[in-house]
């Protein structure tokens, strides 16, 4: 069999995976975040932080829910890090400087799980498993909640509710993440992922000197760092490290679970606003930028020009072997299409355009399918520019599930795409301004402005993938990739859930003959359509610095 043949396969038994998963689990996470009972130990839970369930929450309730959650994992991880060194179960290992334990500590509360320290040589037993693999669990839930607010605020009329903070957390936590992770860790540790507390073990010689590898509970929090699209490794190789993703197998399926909610959820959004047929149309979106993606990037991978390429067949460099030029293809682009920062090969050693993929699934706003949660309310704003286009084109007042856009709405959903985009342009061109961040580049020219953007781009979308060669373990680069991270994460959910409290107050607008219908092929085409050109208008002259001028070249 050959390697591209091998790769189109593996792509087509995923879809059938994920196309197998698709209807029970978004119709259990409906249930999930419909039900009007609690399970007893969510009853504890409500009890030990004293909040009611109950309670319906406004907007902004339920962002100072949201933001204060939020704030208390950052100081509760920070000060975690900074007292490693006196802590048991350290492995010997110093605390954390502050610059990069507030980058640590905004990256995996924000989702984004960027790392700017080798793992195995920097974070012992506890920070790893109570503090780390602790907010890959909530940390995903809080999208998830904020997700199901905006669908809500879709679904309800006349009303200013959104639902409960509080139980929408927990639900996502109890529910749906800790179940479906005991699961896949289980499957993980049977394809040869380590699970264990041992302690720094010297396994040989290499280079003169003596090899060490410390254990840890891997498979765990190898499970829940696909599954809630987080993506930060216990080893500073990520998944291309065997300890964490062994066989061909194991990369499959970590690829399946890094995908499963994403897509799973927009089930849940169409029985939620009571009709299957629009969640389909907006997963039909997500698919066809997905496999767009992969097609795309396994075609620059495999059909790259040059006799080192040709007789290796395929731009090899920076793959792990295991899994070849197929499977890191597919890997590269479902974590960087959704906000995982996962990966199992070196993104910096892929072509030109190979790393312009990468960037640009991650441009797109990481919505196909995107991270658990961010991803479906990035592309319902989506869906809302894009039936606001539509109106513009016939004149009429536009209207998606029966809610009208108006500019209170619009102005709304118009920040939500404006600010990733500042975020990522402005530190990016503050770092090549200044001497001392240029330093920090291994690469000169358009693949070294590659590295600054592709750092920025990462932050700013939560996505926490690195293009590698970045030294990014300086006081600047701790510093402004953690803003980026805690303001690309929680400054869009400020306009997400007060566009929902928007929308929870309108009334139902009937539809008519002249109502554009949100559940065809021809609105998710415009749906796409939209998506590429407002992607492209904002990035492309950066894209055309970096990556196009290199692959161009």
């Amino acid at each position: 069999m050959g390697p591209v043949l091998a790769g189109v396969l593996q792509l087509l038994a995923l879809i059938a995976a994920l196309a197998l998963a698709h209807k029970p689990l978004g119709t259990y996470m409906a249930k999930v975040y419909t039900s009007d009972k609690h399970w007893r130990v969510e009853k504890w839970i409500y009890k030990g932080i004293g909040a009611n369930p109950d309670t319906e929450m406004r907007w902004p309730a339920y962002l100072r829910g949201v933001l204060a959650f939020s704030a208390v994992g950052v100081l509760f991880l920070y000060l975690l890090q900074r007292l490693q060194g006196v802590l048991p179960g350290s492995l010997g290992f110093a605390s954390i400087d502050p610059d990069q334990a507030f980058n640590t500590a905004a990256s995996f509360v924000s989702n984004t799980n960027w790392q700017s320290y080798y793992g195995e040589q920097a974070m012992g037993h506890v920070v790893q498993t109570a503090g780390l693999a602790v907010q890959n669990f909530v940390s995903a839930a809080v999208g998830m909640a904020v997700a199901v607010a905006l669908v809500r605020g879709f679904a309800r009329s006349r009303t200013g509710g959104l639902g409960n903070f509080w139980a929408d957390l927990v639900r996502g936590v109890v529910r749906v993440l800790v179940p479906i992770a005991v699961v896949g860790a289980l499957v993980l540790v049977a394809c040869g992922v380590i699970q264990n507390f041992s302690g720094i073990h010297e396994v040989g010689q290499f280079m003169g000197g003596t090899q060490q590898w410390n254990g840890g509970a891997v498979a765990s929090q190898e499970a829940i760092k696909e599954l809630g699209t987080n993506g930060g490794g216990y080893f500073n190789a990520n998944s291309a490290h065997p300890f964490e993703n062994p066989t061909p197998f194991s990369n499959l399926f970590e690829i399946f679970l890094i995908l499963l909610i994403p897509f799973s959820i927009t089930r849940t959004f169409g029985i939620m606003v009571g009709s299957v047929k629009q969640g389909y149309a907006i997963l039909a979106t997500m698919a066809t930028i997905w496999v767009g993606f992969a097609a795309l990037m396994m075609w620059t991978e495999f059909a790259h020009h040059g006799p080192a390429f040709e007789a290796a067949g395929g731009a090899t460099e920076g793959k792990e072997v295991r899994f070849g030029i197929g499977a890191s293809s597919i890997f590269a682009v479902s974590t960087t299409l959704t906000s995982t920062g996962a990966v199992d090969s070196f993104h910096s050693s892929f072509t030109g355009l190979g790393g312009g993929i990468t960037l640009l699934g991650m441009m797109l706003g990481e919505i196909a399918p995107g991270g658990v949660g961010s991803g479906l309310y990035g592309m319902l704003i989506m869906a809302v520019i894009a039936v606001f286009i539509a109106g513009l084109m016939v004149g009429r007042t536009p209207e998606y599930l029966g809610k009208k856009i108006g500019s209170r709405e619009i102005k709304l959903a118009a920040c939500y795409i404006l600010i990733t985009p500042a975020l990522v342009l402005v530190f990016t061109a503050f770092a090549m301004a200044l001497p001392t961040p240029a330093n920090s580049m291994t690469n000169s020219g358009a693949h070294g402005f590659s590295e600054i953007l592709y750092a920025y781009t990462s932050g700013a979308n939560n996505n926490g993938s690195a293009f590698a060669g970045l030294n990014a373990d300086t006081q600047w680069f701790n510093t402004t990739i953690g803003l980026a991270m805690l303001l690309g994460r929680f400054l869009p959910m400020v306009f997400v859930l007060a566009l929902a409290g928007s929308l929870a107050e309108q009334k139902p607008v009937p539809a008519t003959a002249g109502t554009l219908r949100t559940d065809k092929p021809l609105y998710a085409g415009l749906l796409v359509g939209t998506i590429i050109i407002i992607t492209g208008l904002t990035y492309f002259p950066a894209l055309a610095l970096g990556p196009l001028a290199e692959g161009l070249a």
